[in-house]
């Protein structure tokens, strides 16, 4: 007999819930959130599970990989398909997820969700670790602005070098106001210092990478763009035609028909933020700062004279999506012209 088994993970506890092929409970338990935990439960040896579901969440990449490497036939299912599936049951609780995840796993009904390996998680902690010091950098200066502006001082257009020097000269002659803004410029100056650390190790990490450095070829991607697409995508084969990253980004609009009704809305903004605030970013920079022509800014150009700039930096951003992927799968790089054929829009 097969049997299956849904686990609802939170911090401390995880419910475990361990059905048969007729549905009927066999086995239910709370464990410690731990590979280890779950792995004496899961290995019973009699009971030989078939399929074990665990839902996308902060511990999943963790746990997965433990019950992976034990053997387990575990699988990651996706976050919005399961809560869907789940809100049929009146009441919440981790058992009762615990349990709809389990029949899900029986009846086949789930979608399961690519796991990173592990390089490509290290990757996003770092380009995560990066963004947050940038912000909160950037926080504490426009907190400065704020505070100085209650007294009149104004710090007007200096960049981030030229920043420290400013707000020390506008408070030179007030001792009191000194002395609370020199904790913040320690804070800002260690926050850019660790900042830059963490930029150089991006850098360093790109310099040694082929394919970043062959994404860099298209026009508007730098380092940061090339790292973070390399993270996300992890494994392009995963994705059988190029043009199923622009859905995985959520750079697709979403279709809501219903009997004679057929509207068309705005992108459904699923999957990465990170990646594709970068990749709108990357469109920008194409449209505004690129000087050599291409036939992809052309192309963009088109767009945005009958649709509107908006919609142009979409699209593009969608298309650099696409082209990115395919020319990871290639090994081939950027062409300017149009003399080869080039992957279609997404």
């Amino acid at each position: 007999m097969k049997y299956y088994a849904g686990l609802d993970v939170s911090m401390k506890e995880t419910s475990v819930c361990i059905v048969d092929e007729t549905g009927k409970i066999c086995r239910e338990l709370k464990v410690v959130s731990h590979p280890d935990d779950l792995i004496s439960v899961l290995k019973d040896p009699a009971i030989c599970v078939d399929r074990i579901g665990l839902e996308a969440g902060p511990l999943s990449q963790w746990l997965f990989e433990g019950l992976a490497k034990a053997g387990l036939p575990v699988i990651c299912i996706e976050t919005r398909h399961t809560k869907a599936f789940l809100k049929a049951q009146p009441n919440k609780t981790d058992r009762n997820d615990a349990r709809g995840i389990a029949q899900m796993m029986r009846v086949n009904l789930y979608r399961p969700v690519h796991v990173k390996t592990l390089t490509s998680q290290r990757r996003r902690a770092l380009l995560t670790a990066r963004k947050l010091l940038q912000e909160k950098a950037i926080a504490i200066e426009n907190d400065l602005r704020g505070l100085l502006r209650n007294f009149g001082l104004k710090v007007g257009m200096v960049g981030a070098v030229g920043f420290e020097a400013r707000i020390r000269e506008l408070v030179e002659d007030i001792a009191d106001l000194a002395e609370i803004v020199e904790p913040l410029l320690d804070a800002r100056l260690k926050l850019r210092q660790n900042y830059a650390a963490l930029h150089r190790k991006l850098l360093a990490i790109v310099r040694d990478d082929e394919t970043c450095r062959r994404l860099m070829t298209v026009p508007g991607v730098g380092p940061v763009v090339a790292l973070s697409y390399v993270a996300t995508i992890d494994i392009p084969a995963r994705f059988q035609r190029s043009k199923a990253v622009g859905p995985s980004l959520g750079l697709t609009p979403v279709l809501n028909q219903s009997g004679e009704s057929n509207r068309v809305g705005r992108i459904s903004c699923c999957g990465d933020d990170m990646m594709r605030s970068l990749l709108f970013e990357a469109a920008q920079v194409m449209l505004t700062n690129v000087r050599k022509w291409s036939w992809l800014k052309a192309w963009a150009m088109n767009v945005a004279k009958r649709r509107g700039r908006q919609k142009a930096v979409v699209a593009l951003a969608r298309r650099l999506a696409v082209i990115m992927h395919r020319m990871w799968q290639d090994g081939t790089e950027f062409r300017w012209t149009r003399d080869v054929a080039m992957p279609a829009a997404a």
